[in-house]
């Protein structure tokens, strides 16, 4: 058996770039709210109560997800203590792992070249980008899809048992991440993939596989029956029946959209890489023949019409099923060099993000009069070395638009965008809109006092004052966390911090 090539110093440079670009700038941006503060928050709870088993938030049981990144979340604080770093490194790591996963996938199937071509784009899609920066379940999740859907396609396609065991594993992990989705999309796309061959006596090794089950109980259930038996039915009544059959059936906390929301979604996820999408979609009949390219768009269609009826609409749900479409659109781009017009997604891109400060700056008039407060200071944010990196990023691409630059050259643009988001755009955004609950978090850490937030829903308040925050009307002796044009409805009051559109104020005590 011939030894593989070895992988030449451009590539592992570019290897090298894609990794980094993962994790360069996590502390560099506060929490956001919603998701990342309510994430945080919960894992600050567990500190705060001693329960490591069920997940609370401003005191209340907590129900959205399960334990697993909860659990990540806290190990990582306990190691090199509370920051935004910390919080969010879990996921750089689960993006770190999906990379690596997908290159040597695509090393196995088919060539290094591909690899290359794979993990660069799994790691610098727009979508998974951003998803690698937040301290959310959701680069957990799509780990764990991805070797799910890796591990199960080598399992079908080579008869391969420990990939088998393998794939039931990641379903495993994943259920304890963000539950159903983690066994419906590997299984109902494996059912799907031997329907289209008349394979059933592969699905059904597969699916019914007892050494996997076990392996996929002994995994998932533990957790799930232990916070049965210590807190009652709370969770599994509120994870199952409200965040999964509810947020089906019913669109929730407003994120609703039409039934092709996610089709413009996924030409935006693949940036800067759309131009792939173009060019898969012209070879579709060629790659419905050939055998891996049946399976990922059998598991992007499933996505897609999953979470297309579904009432719930989220642009990273389409996330769950793009894992083998990167490996896909490697491929494709492995097979035949990019043409110009592969290189105007990136430019666009470039120059849309060139751009933001002055899109934001004419939207903001017909803004709500809190946003209007909170990106009053644009400039302060949006500054100098705002504008010079993006400009110097969007004169690279047009620069590799005009030579048609190659394949290493577009996955090098790639990183150099996720760098630009990383290091540009987030921080600039989260300065601007998160900067001031930050700093009110920090105040209220030193205050010796009941802390509420009235009026807003900002949980990272929570994790930047270090204690348990209660979302209720103020009273006597509190310190509430409020928007600056409610202060008006507090009792009588006096204003520790304002900034924008945050205040901070201790409600005086009652006078006897």
């Amino acid at each position: 058996m011939s030894a593989r090539p070895a992988v030449p110093l451009d590539a592992r440079l570019l290897l090298l770039g894609a990794a980094l670009s993962l994790l360069v700038g996590l502390g560099a941006t506060p929490l956001f709210d919603l998701d990342e503060g309510a994430f945080t928050a919960a894992t600050l709870e567990m500190f705060a109560r001693g329960d490591f088993m069920q997940t609370f938030l401003n005191g209340q049981p907590r129900t959205d997800k399960p334990i697993l990144i909860y659990w990540l979340q806290a190990a990582s604080v306990a190691v090199f203590g509370w920051s935004e770093w910390a919080l969010r490194l879990p996921s750089a790591v689960a993006a770190l792992t999906w990379m690596a996963m997908a290159y040597a996938f695509a090393r196995r199937l088919y060539d290094t070249p591909t690899a290359l071509a794979a993990s660069v784009l799994t790691a610098t899609t727009l979508g998974v980008a951003l998803i690698s920066h937040a301290a959310t379940a959701d680069a957990l999740l799509n780990a764990c899809l991805a070797g799910a859907v890796f591990a199960q396609y080598l399992a079908l396609r080579d008869g391969d048992r420990r990939m088998a065991l393998w794939a039931w594993a990641c379903m495993g992990l994943g259920f304890l991440t963000k539950g159903p989705v983690a066994l419906l999309l590997p299984l109902g796309t494996a059912f799907l993939y031997c329907a289209s061959r008349g394979a059933w006596a592969r699905f059904f090794g597969h699916a019914l596989n007892p050494r996997g089950i076990a392996l996929f109980l002994l995994i998932a259930a533990p957790w799930y029956v232990a916070v049965t038996l210590m807190h009652g039915t709370t969770f599994v009544e509120g994870f199952f029946l409200k965040h999964n059959v509810a947020r089906y059936a019913g669109a929730m906390e407003g994120h609703a959209g039409g039934p092709l929301y996610y089709l413009p979604v996924l030409l935006v996820l693949a940036l800067p890489f759309t131009g792939l999408l173009g060019r898969a979609a012209r070879d579709a009949r060629a790659l419905w023949r050939d055998d891996f390219a049946r399976y990922a768009l059998l598991l992007l269609a499933l996505t897609l019409a999953l979470f297309s009826f579904s009432a719930t609409k989220l642009p990273h749900y389409l996330l769950y099923g793009c894992s083998a479409l990167w490996v896909l659109l490697a491929r494709l781009l492995a097979a035949r060099a990019p043409g110009r017009t592969m290189w105007l997604a990136p430019a666009l891109l470039a120059a849309v993000l060139l751009a933001f400060p002055d899109l934001i700056a004419a939207l903001l008039p017909r803004a709500q009069a809190h946003y209007q407060l909170m990106l009053a200071d644009l400039d302060t944010w949006f500054g100098v070395g705002y504008r010079l990196g993006w400009a110097a990023i969007l004169l690279l691409a047009l620069a590799m638009l005009a030579l048609r630059a190659g394949r290493r050259a577009l996955l090098a643009m790639g990183i150099a965008l996720s760098l630009g988001y990383s290091l540009l755009l987030l921080p600039a955004v989260g300065g601007a809109l998160q900067g001031p609950v930050r700093e009110a978090g920090r105040v209220a850490a030193a205050v010796d006092a009941p802390l509420v937030m009235s009026g807003l829903n900002m949980p990272s308040f929570s994790v930047y004052a270090g204690r348990v925050v209660r979302r209720r009307a103020p009273g006597p002796g509190d310190v509430a966390l409020t928007r600056v044009d409610h202060l008006a409805e507090l009792p009588a009051h006096d204003l520790l911090y304002r900034e924008k559109g945050i205040a901070l104020a201790r409600l005086r005590e009652a006078t006897p």
